[in-house]
């Protein structure tokens, strides 16, 4: 077996490390899982050393021969630095599995809308007749994946900018870039650093591979072909635009059977039907294999088409970010539903994102109000007593072709135990209309 008679340390007892200690097993080696966490607790009848012991760990050169760090944990922090300063190498859990597989891959990365795209990938080659599995970053591992034994045609590979922190030789046939803004302040000591981190997904493409990159993102993709696409331009490869998508200007086919709504996910069609098309698949099955794809509940979430007006949730927009990306990404005239508890947030910078598309407010919640003296002189506004009370008001007001959305640009703690119960409500008001 490939690693006989060596003893590997796996750190972090997460659903990562416990796919890498299973394959790790699998192929012969002699497994210990490290945790600092003090709750964290014995699986699988793994050897253990957690909680206070991991962080009292003294490790002796020659004890272990490899140590796999899970994606959550950085290799500088001191439970890794214990292992390389014995002279331990270090690898990361995306690579050690992919070191142990030949699966065909499309990765995925990007700092907004990598779990939307990943699925969608998945769904489009399943629809397709190619087995795939969304993975890596959303919800299974990698290495669980290459432990179970399960062959796919084509994985769907969700990566983030930890887990290409530790990769070495990982490369795939397709690779996504989606976008690239502020995040992970707490992980990284500045944005440079953060983009570097993740520009490393294109470190060993091949001329043979393909980059797929949307269009104005500055990433250099390297040896790599690079495709380009956009939603917002024609600048690019592949585009949409008014419900087609096309590529190098000609159509190759419509959204109007597609369950997702807004530019944003026009963005990650075209990013899915590139990765397609790099494995061979023809556009219009690939559209009507997506047709079958349902969209996270409770972001620009289609609920209902009625009397030639969509009703869509976006209960998730808890900040004033997601609620001006909501407004962005819609192409019909909008009803604008919003409000709840007051985080005591300064709305007026939002005044410049109605641009005239939004036709009137419903507003909801603690701050409807103070919403209220916000945009009124802008537009109408309306307070509603609860949410079928808002449906109704924003109903009543809309004309055909509107899309009514709730996106409250706020949390929902003054009505609700959390964002899913205000969408849920949402959806049983709309349902109720008739």
């Amino acid at each position: 077996m490939r690693f006989a008679s060596q003893h590997f340390a796996i750190l972090g007892a997460g659903r990562s490390g416990l796919g890498a200690a299973r394959l790790a097993r699998q192929h012969g080696a002699e497994v210990t899982i490290f945790d600092e966490g003090d709750k964290a607790k014995p699986v699988e009848g793994f050897n253990c050393v957690l909680g206070q012991a991991a962080r009292d760990l003294v490790v002796k050169p020659g004890e272990f021969q490899q140590v796999i760090i899970s994606p959550g944990l950085d290799e500088h922090w001191p439970l890794p630095k214990k292992f390389t300063d014995a002279g331990v190498p270090l690898v990361g859990e995306t690579e050690f599995a992919f070191h142990l597989t030949d699966m065909p891959m499309a990765t995925i990365t990007g700092t907004n809308g990598k779990s939307t795209c990943t699925e969608l990938i998945a769904a489009l080659f399943n629809g397709c007749g190619m087995r795939s599995l969304p993975c890596g970053n959303h919800g299974v591992s990698l290495s669980e994946v290459v432990a179970s034994g399960v062959r796919y045609d084509v994985l769907a590979l969700e990566i983030s900018s930890f887990q290409l922190e530790t990769i070495r030789d990982f490369r795939a046939k397709a690779t996504l870039w989606l976008n690239f803004a502020p995040d992970h302040l707490d992980r990284y000591p500045d944005m440079e650093s953060y983009f570097a981190a993740k520009a490393r997904i294109f470190e060993n493409v091949t001329a043979d591979d393909v980059a797929i990159v949307r269009a104005g993102e500055s990433v250099s993709s390297g040896p790599a072909q690079r495709w380009t696409f956009s939603a917002y331009g024609e600048e690019a490869g592949y585009t949409y635009n008014a419900g087609s998508f096309y590529h190098l200007g000609e159509e190759i086919g419509s959204a109007s059977g597609l369950k997702l709504r807004g530019k944003h996910n026009m963005e990650n069609v075209l990013a899915a039907l590139m990765t397609g098309r790099v494995f061979g698949l023809e556009y219009a099955s690939m559209l009507k294999a997506m047709e079958s794809y349902e969209p996270p509940r409770h972001r620009c979430e289609l609920v209902r088409t009625l009397h030639d007006r969509e009703y869509i949730n976006d209960s998730k927009a808890t900040n004033l970010h997601a609620l001006e990306a909501c407004l962005r990404s819609q192409e019909r005239p909008i009803v604008l539903i919003a409000g709840g508890k007051d985080k005591e947030l300064d709305y007026s910078p939002l005044r410049a994102e109605l641009n005239g598309q939004v036709r009137a407010m419903v507003l909801i919640g603690e701050i409807a109000q103070e919403l209220a003296g916000t945009f009124g002189d802008l537009l109408p506004c309306q307070c509603a007593r609860d949410m079928a009370d808002a449906v109704r008001l924003a109903t009543e007001v809309s004309q055909a072709g509107d899309a009514i959305i709730l996106s409250p640009g706020t949390s929902s703690f003054d009505m609700y135990t959390g964002y899913a119960q205000r969408g849920d409500v949402f959806r049983e008001a709309v349902n109720a209309l008739n």
